[in-house]
C-alpha cells in the first residue's frame, strides 16, 4: 500500500469517526500560507486524519490555508503565544530567531534533495527540532520546500553577471538578503502575498522559489524567465505551540509527534508529483527556462555568507556533520 493509499484509508476512517457518536474534544488550529491542495496543506490534513483516527475522534486539526491567519512572520509570533496551535513555515523566517535553523538555510549546503532528506531525518534534523523548545515552540517534523531558483520579468539569467543590479524579493531573513547581495543583486524582504503585484508594478524585478510555488502563485505570468541555479534547498518545518503541546497528556503528545512523523512520507510523495506537474505546466505556458548554468561562480560567491553566519562551534560542527552525511 502506498502512502497515498494509506492516507486515503485514514481519511475514510476519519469520516467514519466523525459521523459516529464521537466528537472532537480538541481541534488544533493550523496555519499555512500556501493554497488549498498544496502538498504541505495536504500533509497536515493527512496528519489530522491520523490523529483523529488514533485518538478515537478526540483530537482534530483544522487547517487554515492561503494565509487566512496571516503571513508567516505574523503566524510564528501567534504560535509562540499559543493563539495558533500549529504552523507550517519555511525555515527562512526562523533564521533570526533560532540559530540552528541557519545551517540548513545556507546556500548550496545540500548536494541534492536526497541528501537533504538524509540530513533532516537524522541527528542534525533532531538537533534543530529540539532547538525550537527554547522559543515557546515544539518542532514536530520537516517537510520539503523544493529547490529554490531565481525568476524575473527582465531577462534570462545565464551567469552571475546577469544578476547585477536586479531587485529580488526574498523571505524575511538576513541570510537571504546577504545571499542576494553576494551575487551582486538587491534583496527586498516582503510577504509572499505581495510578490505578484510587486513584480507586475515593477517594485521588484523578480523573486526566487521552487516549481510548485512559482506555478501556484501565478508568478510565472508576470516573471517569464526562470533559471535553475537551485541556490537553496531549504526544508519547511511543522511546529506546535508549546503551550498547546504542554496541555496534552504524555500519550497524546506522543500521538501527535508520531502522526507528524507519519505525514512526512505522504508529503514527499505528494511533493514529487506536484513538482513534476508544476514544471510541465510552467514550461507549457512558454516560460523561458534556463537549465544549463555553471554554478561554480555562484557557490564561490557564498564564501562571505558562510563566514558571517557559521560562526559558533555548534554551527560549524553542524556544517561538518552535513557535509559528512552520505
Amino acid at each position: 500500500m502506498t502512502y497515498t493509499q494509506t492516507l486515503g484509508a485514514a481519511l475514510l476512517a476519519s469520516v467514519a469517526l466523525t459521523t459516529s457518536a464521537f466528537a472532537c474534544e480538541t481541534t488544533f488550529r493550523s496555519s499555512d500560507t500556501h493554497p488549498d491542495g498544496y502538498p504541505t496543506v495536504a500533509a497536515v490534513e493527512a496528519m489530522g486524519a491520523l490523529i483523529e483516527e488514533r485518538s478515537g475522534g478526540r483530537l482534530c486539526i483544522e487547517v487554515f490555508h492561503s494565509a487566512q491567519l496571516g503571513e508567516e512572520k505574523d503566524t510564528i509570533e501567534q504560535t509562540q503565544f499559543g493563539v495558533i496551535d500549529m504552523n507550517r513555515v519555511s525555515l527562512g523566517p526562523f533564521n533570526n530567531i533560532i540559530e540552528e535553523t541557519q545551517v540548513p538555510s545556507l546556500p548550496y549546503i545540500f548536494r541534492s534533495t536526497d541528501h537533504m532528506h538524509k540530513v533532516m531525518d537524522g541527528p542534525v534534523g533532531q538537533q534543530i527540532l529540539d532547538a525550537f523548545s527554547d522559543h515557546d515552540l515544539v518542532g514536530l517534523a520537516f517537510y520539503d520546500g523544493g529547490s529554490r531558483s531565481f525568476y524575473n520579468s527582465e531577462r534570462p539569467i545565464n551567469s552571475i553577471e546577469d544578476l547585477a543590479g536586479m531587485k529580488f524579493r526574498v523571505m524575511q531573513s538576513d541570510m537571504f538578503v546577504d545571499m542576494v547581495a553576494a551575487l551582486g543583486a538587491n534583496a527586498t524582504p516582503m510577504p509572499y502575498g505581495e510578490v505578484y503585484s510587486s513584480i507586475q508594478t515593477g517594485v521588484i524585478d523578480g523573486a526566487e522559489n521552487n516549481w510548485p510555488s512559482y506555478d501556484s502563485s501565478g508568478h510565472f505570468e508576470v516573471a517569464r524567465y526562470y533559471t535553475l541555479d537551485q541556490h537553496l534547498i531549504v526544508p519547511e518545518v511543522l511546529v506546535m505551540a508549546k503551550s498547546t503541546f504542554d496541555g496534552l497528556s504524555a500519550e497524546d503528545q506522543e500521538l501527535v509527534r508520531q502522526a507528524a512523523r507519519d505525514s512526512v512520507p505522504v508529503m514527499r510523495e505528494l511533493w514529487a508529483d506536484r513538482e513534476a506537474e508544476s514544471e510541465e505546466r510552467v514550461r507549457a505556458a512558454g516560460v523561458d527556462v534556463v537549465t544549463d548554468i555553471d554554478k561554480t561562480p555562484f557557490i564561490e560567491a557564498m564564501v562571505p555568507v558562510y563566514e558571517k553566519y557559521v560562526t559558533s562551534p555548534v554551527l560549524q560542527q553542524m556544517v561538518l556533520d552535513i557535509q559528512a552525511t552520505e
